[in-house]
């Protein structure tokens, strides 16, 4: 289900970023990549919050965080979970989705700079 959710993210970056693109040659294009962004963004992100949410209510309702920090021992459930957690925090998926964020913010700034001042 994860990648449903990040090629969501990635469908949703390169929609916002289209938006500065099609404003030049197609105003009805615009809005519709503006609207899949804005959606998109919203459903990735409100997915990225509920799982972000659950797993912090699964920490406290186990209470592992206090006994890291008290440095008591920890059971195979704790290690379980400890695991899933530092494999999400690893997630490449989350990485490309940033890399395609910020690499295409560049390409259409670049684009917005040459169509506002350096095309005439």
């Amino acid at each position: 289900m994860s990648w449903v959710f990040f090629t969501i993210g990635l469908i949703a970056a390169f929609s916002v970023r289209l938006v500065a693109v099609f404003m030049d040659y197609n105003v009805l294009y615009a809005k519709i990549a503006w609207y899949v962004g804005v959606i998109g963004f919203f459903v990735f992100f409100l997915n990225k919050f509920y799982v972000d949410m659950s797993r912090s209510r699964l920490i406290d309702s186990i209470g592992i965080a206090a006994r890291l920090h008290q440095r008591k021992p920890l059971n195979d459930e704790d290690y379980k979970m400890l695991d899933a957690i530092f494999c999400a925090l690893k997630s490449n998926k989350d990485r490309i989705n940033y890399f395609v964020i910020f690499s295409t913010s560049l390409i259409t700034i670049a684009f917005a700079i040459y169509a506002d001042f350096l095309k005439k």
